[in-house]
């Protein structure tokens, strides 16, 4: 088993370090929320007060942070966790970023002698609870090996996507359909209810049929067809709007940088935004079905 440092205690974060220590890993773990890292240490995790604590004999350290700018900040610079790393050491970024962050940082922990993985996840709180995530992986072959068993204890499949960014790439990308298709299946069910259709007869036309989707048998945004989906808990969130939003936005950026056209996913940005900032920041992103509702 390996001793990994943990930093970022959040909604997946907490989860994804708890599966770490039921595997055995031994951790030190750091959040700005200390009754978080108390959780972790009740748990059997070592508490650390700053990030660069966590690096202290580490063979791997593990990040789960809300955005480039936070990783920039725990990585690079004086004091930050490339230089406070052990030689060795693997550092793997779960966080959902920037393509031009991952690589600048991955870029100067080459340079300092370490290999660093970005390791964004798909799966949302439920997936990271029952340790079935995906793990969308950049960088080097060799380094992905030597995380596969660390990866496995928190999620069911790693797929390597290439080299250094790839792994946000593939997560930005998937997300932007994400994001459109969750649009696309609330308001059929919103035109439905105009025409007098049942959510249940709507949705075993669709589900056995074209309009198949994951956002339709999985997520479904109305409650009854899918008892495990947050529309049957007032949509509280496996995956807030705010997030969604973050990520339809990584992705307007980088259709920009890359000269690519991505109309569906700018219009996916629009609405989302207007839904966060009509109050819907907090609820789950199915929750968007209330804004096209007009509720």
């Amino acid at each position: 088993m390996a001793r990994i440092g943990f930093i970022g205690l959040g909604n997946m974060g907490t989860p994804m370090a708890l599966n770490l220590l039921r595997a055995g890993h031994a951790l030190t773990v750091f959040d700005l929320s200390a009754e978080r890292v108390g959780r972790l240490v009740a748990e059997g995790a070592v508490g650390s007060e700053t990030p660069q604590g966590t690096a202290a004999g580490a063979e791997a350290i593990i990040t789960m942070l809300p955005a480039g700018r936070e990783v920039r900040a725990v990585y690079g610079g004086a004091g930050g966790l490339i230089e406070a790393s052990p030689p060795g050491c693997l550092l793997i970024d779960c966080s959902t970023i920037d393509v031009a962050t991952a690589r600048e940082m991955a870029a100067a922990a080459r340079e300092a002698g370490l290999a660093m993985l970005d390791a964004p996840v798909s799966g949302g709180v439920g997936g990271a609870a029952a340790a079935t995530l995906t793990f969308m992986v950049g960088g080097e072959a060799a380094a992905v090996e030597r995380a596969r068993p660390i990866l496995e204890a928190m999620g069911r499949r790693i797929v390597h996507a290439g080299e250094s960014g790839a792994g946000q790439a593939a997560k930005i990308c998937n997300n932007m359909i994400l994001g459109i298709s969750m649009i696309a299946v609330a308001e059929a069910f919103v035109l439905g209810e105009k025409l007098g259709l049942s959510h249940q007869a709507l949705f075993d036309v669709a589900s056995t049929s074209s309009g198949q989707c994951w956002s339709l048998t999985t997520y479904c945004p109305v409650p009854g067809p899918v008892p495990t989906s947050p529309a049957n808990r007032g949509y509280a969130p496996g995956f807030t709007a705010a997030m969604m939003l973050k990520d339809l936005e990584l992705a307007r950026g980088v259709a920009q940088e890359a000269g690519a056209r991505a109309e569906l996913g700018a219009h996916a940005a629009d609405l989302y935004r207007r839904f966060a900032e009509g109050g819907g920041a907090a609820m789950d992103f199915s929750g968007i079905v209330t804004m096209l509702r007009g509720g």
